[in-house]
């Protein structure tokens, strides 16, 4: 049997209702070689938390929440590749780091593709649906942010059409540590 392609997920919103899934995908994303550098969560803190934490992180960001969406791609076998999350930021208010927010807009988080699903074009299909979704949101533009040293997401985020806006921030984990914000406009 052949690789599946790009085509062969079925690209969707979460259901509050699968808060067990969501937690089951977000502890084997932490344990991806790369997650020191890629999340701010470790797995031990992941595994820690009680189920309560990931019914809400469901509901929160599941299909009918207008402040997040989280999509999954969902394997022609029905087991789930991949995720992105993308948060909705209002004009006005500050973001996580304390600058403040001059427009609407989206912030990707939580990119994760197993690696048995990576190179086919997935990650592309993901973004396509987060970025679509902050668009009916009425963002005005999306972005995210990745580790300096994490040349594998950087290539990828490229790929997706997202690149570098000259924004660093220090990392939160290290600040001797970069963070590069990359940015798709609308």
């Amino acid at each position: 049997m052949s690789s599946p392609t790009s085509d062969d997920y079925v690209v969707r919103a979460i259901r509050p209702d699968e808060w067990a899934a969501v937690k089951q995908l977000r502890l084997d994303a932490l344990r991806d070689p790369v997650a020191p550098i890629a999340f701010l969560e470790t797995y031990e803190d992941a595994l820690d938390r009680p189920d309560s934490f990931y019914q809400e992180r469901a509901v929160r960001s599941g299909e009918g929440s207008g402040s997040a969406r989280q999509f999954i791609a969902e394997a022609p076998d029905g087991s789930w590749a991949g995720t992105v999350t993308v948060l909705l930021e209002e004009a006005g208010t500050k973001d996580w780091a304390g600058y403040p927010v001059e427009r609407r807009q989206g912030h990707v988080v939580g990119v994760f593709v197993r690696p048995e699903h990576r190179g086919n074009g997935l990650i592309k299909v993901l973004f396509d649906a987060g970025v679509a979704w902050a668009w009916e949101q009425g963002a005005e533009r999306v972005r995210l942010f990745v580790h300096a040293d994490n040349a594998r997401a950087q290539g990828a985020y490229r790929k997706v059409g997202f690149g570098p806006s000259g924004l660093v921030v220090s990392f939160v984990k290290d600040e001797a540590e970069n963070e590069l914000e990359f940015v798709l406009e609308r």
